[in-house]
Order: C-alpha cells, then sequence, then structure tokens
C-alpha cells in the first residue's frame, strides 16, 4: 500500500453470481482530496463503493485501508420508515451517543441548525441529506464517502449541498470520495475524477477526463452545450485546485486507460 494512501485497491474484481460487477480497477485516495467516480447506471459505482469500505468482497485483487482509518458513510438510500416516531436528535445518537452540543454543533455545520426535534420523517429531501451528512461527521472521519448524495434534489440544492461539502473538507481537511450522476456541478469541485464502466475508462483531473474521447463516448457529450457550460464552471474553480496543497502529480493524474467504453455503453 502507498505510504499515503487513506484506500487503496489493486486489480480489484468484484462478481455477483456469474455477473462480472467489476474488473481490474485500480484505485487510491489520499488525504484532504475530493474524488468523483462518475459513470451510467449499472456501471459499478456503489459497487467500488461498497467494495472500498469492505461491505463487498473482493473476488480478485484486494483492497487495503490506512491503519485505524475513520470513514464517515452517506448511503445512496437510506428509507426511514414514516411511523417510527423518530427525531433528529435521536437519529444522531445512532449507532453511537452524541452529546446535545456535538448534535447542535454538526446540525448547524451542515446548515440544518435548530432541527433537532423534528421528525426524520417530515424532512425535505435536503435537509435529510443535510442530517445525513451531519451523522456522518459526528464521527470526525478522515474520509467521507457519499454515494450518489444529491439524487433527488433540485439545481439549487444541489449546488448547495456540493458547496458544501468543499466547505467541509477546507474546515476539517477529510478527504472525500463522491459518486455521482451529475457531472458538471460534481466535476467542477473534484481533484480526481474516475470515469467507471465496469472498469475505468479514464480518470485524471477534471481538465484531462473531460477532453479523453473515452469519458466523451461514455457519456455522449458533443462539443457545446452543456459540456461548454462544464468548461466555464471548471475554469473558474480550477486554480484554487493548487492552493489545496494537493499533489496531482502522482501517476494517475493524467492517466487514460485504453478500454472501449463505446461497447460497453451500447
Amino acid at each position: 500500500m502507498s505510504d499515503n494512501a487513506l484506500i487503496e485497491a489493486s486489480n480489484l474484481g468484484v462478481r455477483h453470481g456469474e455477473t462480472t460487477v467489476l474488473a481490474h480497477v485500480d484505485f487510491r485516495i489520499e488525504p484532504g482530496e475530493i474524488v468523483t467516480v462518475v459513470g451510467p447506471n449499472g456501471s459499478g459505482k456503489s459497487t467500488l463503493i461498497r467494495a472500498l469500505i469492505g461491505l463487498e468482497p473482493a473476488a480478485s485483487g484486494r483492497v487495503s485501508r490506512a491503519a485505524g482509518l475513520v470513514i464517515g458513510y452517506v448511503p445512496q438510500k437510506l428509507h426511514i420508515d414514516a411511523s417510527l416516531p423518530m427525531t433528529v436528535r435521536r437519529f444522531l445518537s445512532l449507532p453511537r451517543r452524541v452529546s446535545d452540543a456535538q448534535a447542535a454543533e454538526a446540525l448547524a455545520r451542515t446548515g440544518v441548525a435548530g432541527i433537532e426535534q423534528r421528525p426524520l420523517a417530515g424532512l425535505s429531501g435536503g435537509q435529510f441529506q443535510r442530517v445525513l451528512l451531519a451523522r456522518a461527521l459526528l464521527a470526525k472521519p478522515q474520509i467521507l464517502i457519499l454515494d450518489e448524495p444529491t439524487q433527488g434534489l433540485d439545481q439549487p440544492g444541489t449546488a448547495g449541498f456540493y458547496k458544501l461539502i468543499e466547505e467541509v473538507r477546507r474546515e476539517t481537511g477529510c478527504a472525500v470520495l463522491m459518486v455521482s450522476h451529475d457531472l458538471h456541478v460534481v466535476m467542477s469541485s473534484s481533484d480526481r475524477v474516475i470515469c467507471l464502466n465496469g472498469h475505468v475508462c479514464c480518470e485524471g483531473t477534471p481538465r484531462v477526463v473531460s477532453a479523453a474521447p473515452e469519458y466523451r463516448a461514455l457519456f455522449g457529450l458533443g462539443t457545446g452545450g452543456a459540456f461548454a457550460l462544464y468548461q466555464h464552471v471548471h475554469d473558474h474553480d480550477h486554480d484554487h485546485d493548487e492552493g489545496h496543497g494537493h499533489d496531482h502529480s502522482h501517476p494517475h493524474a493524467a492517466h487514460s486507460h485504453s478500454h472501449d467504453c463505446e461497447h460497453d455503453h451500447a
């Protein structure tokens, strides 16, 4: 395992029965990075996350995690029974009890201060995602892992949530690993992007990946429209990347795999 890595996968393969979901995946994330995994439905994004945190067994290869690594995990879906009378405050003390002051601080940090006594079932989608994030932050994680955290949120809600994630990274120094289908907003805030479709199609900085033929084929991107908007948003933010002190010079930083994603997508 690399000296600096929080989590590292080498030649990872995952199978569900006879079906190969992931093959030959190499991955690592280092302290303070924001890494986004993008890919179409069924590309193995959630499976990769589950394998990295130990919820999914590897059929081949290996996954290594730093000793004593503290992970904050925000799952893609968490169904709360509407008839269950659970308040936000009680939810924040599951599975580990936290003080009122700790709960209040976490909710304030995620932009939903003062909702401790609200029933979980009565929260909006955006409020619920922020409560899930607050709960993950209570563990003081070294890495925050979010599986499509903005699914179901509108565009302003999505943009606000990702701005919050950037603030959390800046304030706490934790790494962020995010799975997303929202290419433009997320990629503009990422240090590194991994394009997945059962294998790693391409990866690198957002600028490198946006130009990769594999990425463009996988998402059917042309040269204008939304793609141009992505370029504008990213160019605006790009100069700030250097300020985070991340080293983009490692081998993954400008690496494009030669697998043909057009066939995978077809």
